[in-house]
């Protein structure tokens, strides 16, 4: 099974870019999407059944903003819009897909980049996330949470951890966040396959950030642990260019 985690900066924008011929060519089994930045009457979902995909989309109603999708070659058993909380739904954060005994879900965690508004807002849903995934895993336990979580975990994974410490995606208290989430029971993949430095999803549009690799891990693939012995492989597709974050692979055993 093949799952890739993708923020595409705007799905419209990102297909301009050449978006569809590299996922005909990645040929993923699901593909998680976030920050697509459309309306159900904008996304032209015909594009995806070409390929193979039925597509699912939780868009926000504020036009041009956030929004999660799920693209699967698989039927999924049940789709879930939302987690039950309409603050956050409204803004489309959270969609679910059920295979089997397997829930695989598409996040989109809150930037707290814009003022301290935004950082509180951040920070509660965080809290209200972690509530969240704590029942779910009782019902299901093998759940797999793709996304863009906004926060860099350890100094390994941001370019400039002394100049950052106090940069909304890299303050205390969200890495402190990641660890409690990681140790309720779930796996960073990319870290449990890959301990190199260096390794980003995301970069400025300034200052010419890609080019020079001062980025930011910030897009996960996370497993429940039960999970953990069927990875096979976790990359970052670092010179996939639609968008200002990269694409995020998991490969696991049947």
């Amino acid at each position: 099974m093949k799952i890739i985690t993708y923020n595409v900066n705007g799905i419209r924008s990102a297909i301009s870019k050449g978006f569809l011929e590299w996922l005909a060519e990645e040929d993923a089994d699901v593909v998680c999407l976030q920050e697509t930045k459309a309306q159900p009457d904008q996304i032209p979902l015909f594009h995806f059944l070409e390929l193979g995909y039925t597509s699912y989309w939780h868009s926000a109603q504020k036009k041009g903003y956030s929004g999660v999708a799920i693209l699967s070659k698989m039927e999924p058993d049940r789709i879930e819009y939302g987690m039950g909380n309409a603050v956050y739904d409204n803004e489309g954060r959270v969609l679910r897909a059920d295979f089997g005994d397997i829930s695989l879900m598409s996040l989109y965690i809150p930037s707290g980049s814009s003022g301290d508004g935004r950082q509180d807002f951040k920070m509660q849903f965080l809290d209200d996330f972690l509530d969240y995934t704590l029942e779910l895993k009782k019902e299901i336990p093998h759940l797999i949470i793709c996304g863009d979580y906004n926060i860099c975990h350890q100094p390994i994974d941001i370019h400039d951890p002394v100049r950052n410490a106090k940069s909304s995606g890299f303050l205390p208290e969200e890495r402190e966040w990641l660890t409690r989430f990681i140790n309720s029971g779930f796996t960073d993949t990319f870290r449990y396959m890959n301990h190199a430095p260096h390794q980003y999803t995301w970069w400025s549009f300034r200052a010419n950030a890609r080019a020079n690799n001062k980025g930011w891990r910030i897009d996960y693939n996370m497993v429940a642990d039960p999970l953990a012995q069927r990875i096979q492989s976790a990359r970052i597709l670092s010179d996939v260019v639609h968008s200002d974050h990269c694409p995020v692979v998991l490969e696991m055993k049947n």
